[in-house]
């Protein structure tokens, strides 16, 4: 642990959740600064964020932003929005790797990210593959502390509309009443929840790798509000 107050860099913070975890980490100003990672012009009105906006396919550019103590990868996208498999497949698999890389060429004590529910390098989904791969190559490198959040469906005001899970979003409201017993890992959740619950385990000092499936996301961050 580093002497005095910790660092922070948040990959991904105009997104969902990571907009939720910005406004969390300046609240519990456990953080000497916190570095904001973004691809577009974002406004932070409070002292403790240094924001970069940086074009991300040349991370590699940026390894001083990566000394931190901390790293939150809260990056992703759709097989729609990014247009192909390859495409997305660079947001949500060679974004998130290379910052984990950086970080730990960098000696950083925390990699924490948000992959999905499902998430599994053997699955014949493409999107679930993807996201297990990047949890298999994280388990692969040298950082102290790995912590892996599986969240199901987001729910929250994203900057971009997404009708398919605009329609879901609504499905929820009726059907997380059923999502009970077995059932529960899959309840709809709130991204502020899972930003909750990021800052929650940031703030622990457990080693070693974890994953957090939604149901584990949600009871962290109501013993956490």
């Amino acid at each position: 642990m580093s002497i005095g107050k910790k660092t922070a860099l948040v990959l991904g913070a105009s997104g969902l959740v990571g907009s939720e975890l910005v406004k969390i980490l300046i609240q519990q100003n456990n953080y000497e600064k916190i570095h904001l990672l973004v691809r577009r012009p974002f406004e932070s009105h409070d002292s403790t964020c240094e924001v970069h906006v940086i074009d991300f396919e040349r991370l590699h550019n940026y390894p001083e932003l990566f000394q931190v103590t901390d790293v939150f990868c809260c990056l992703g996208t759709t097989i729609k929005m990014a247009k192909s498999k390859e495409a997305f497949r660079i947001v949500d698999y060679e974004f998130p790797v290379e910052a984990a890389k950086l970080g730990s060429v960098s000696g950083i004590e925390k990699f924490l990210i948000i992959t999905a529910m499902g998430a599994n390098s053997k699955s014949m989904i493409f999107y679930n593959q993807v996201k297990g791969q990047v949890e298999d190559t994280l388990g692969k490198l040298n950082i102290p502390s790995v912590h892996i959040f599986r969240p199901s469906l987001l729910l929250g005001e994203r900057i971009e509309f997404r009708i398919g899970e605009k329609i879901a979003e609504k499905a929820s409201t009726f059907l997380n009443v059923l999502m009970v017993g077995p059932l529960r890992p899959y309840k709809a959740i709130e991204a502020r929840n899972v930003a909750a619950a990021m800052a929650a385990v940031a703030d622990s000092s457990k080693r070693g790798e974890y994953i957090y499936p939604s149901h584990e996301i949600e009871r962290i961050a109501k013993e956490n509000n």
